[in-house]
């Protein structure tokens, strides 16, 4: 073979490789993935659409109001007591029955009544009252000295009845004042002032 020849059919050879590369290079590029007749997949769908709602904390035992005239039934299990509050700001008198075992202000509103409150802890004095009749227990009660429940005041949020009980609310911050008043008027108030030199930019370093 001359070497015409051999040149010549190096090309032919060549041309031949790139035609094959260019052809597969352009079917890949249509099918990039392989088919596949597999059956198509299935996700599973959940039938809630949305989620429960959470359950109540609030353990009540009184399902029906007993200011309505409805005869209240009380849980057999726990002692109930009536709970009488006289409410000044508003002029009206609460009579409920509220378990041992349970929160007074939070018994009060599961049977629609309305009373003063504010956080819900113990730990300030919106909801305080005092004391008519009748005997509780206050443990979580941060917000009150304990001179002041010796005197007969209470918290109902935090408030479980030990017998029957007649209260009546308090003024507006009147037991805060009680407790924490006294100190804020002891004593004039003291002021003074003082007079700096002041430094120039170059003293400084």
């Amino acid at each position: 073979m001359t070497r015409k020849n051999r040149r010549h059919y190096s090309y032919l050879i060549t041309m031949e490789i790139l035609h094959c590369h260019v052809s597969c290079s352009f079917s890949a590029l249509k099918h990039p993935f392989p088919r596949r007749h597999n059956s198509p997949v299935r996700f599973p769908v959940n039938t809630t659409r949305f989620p429960r709602r959470p359950t109540s904390e609030l353990q009540t035992s009184v399902s029906v109001p007993a200011e309505n005239g409805t005869a209240f039934s009380p849980s057999p299990s726990v002692p109930s007591h009536k709970v009488t509050v006289h409410d000044r700001q508003r002029d009206v008198v609460h009579e409920f029955f509220v378990p041992e075992d349970q929160y007074i202000l939070h018994t009060a509103e599961a049977q629609n009544i309305t009373l003063p409150f504010a956080c819900r802890h113990g730990c300030c004095t919106s909801c305080a009252v005092r004391v008519k009749s009748g005997q509780l227990r206050q443990p979580e009660a941060l917000g009150i000295s304990a001179e002041l429940r010796s005197q007969g005041y209470a918290l109902l949020c935090v408030g479980y009845p030990s017998s029957d009980l007649e209260v009546e609310t308090q003024d507006e911050d009147e037991v805060y004042w009680l407790q924490f008043g006294r100190y804020f008027a002891r004593g004039p108030v003291v002021s003074f002032s003082i007079s700096l030199p002041l430094l120039k930019l170059s003293e400084l370093f």
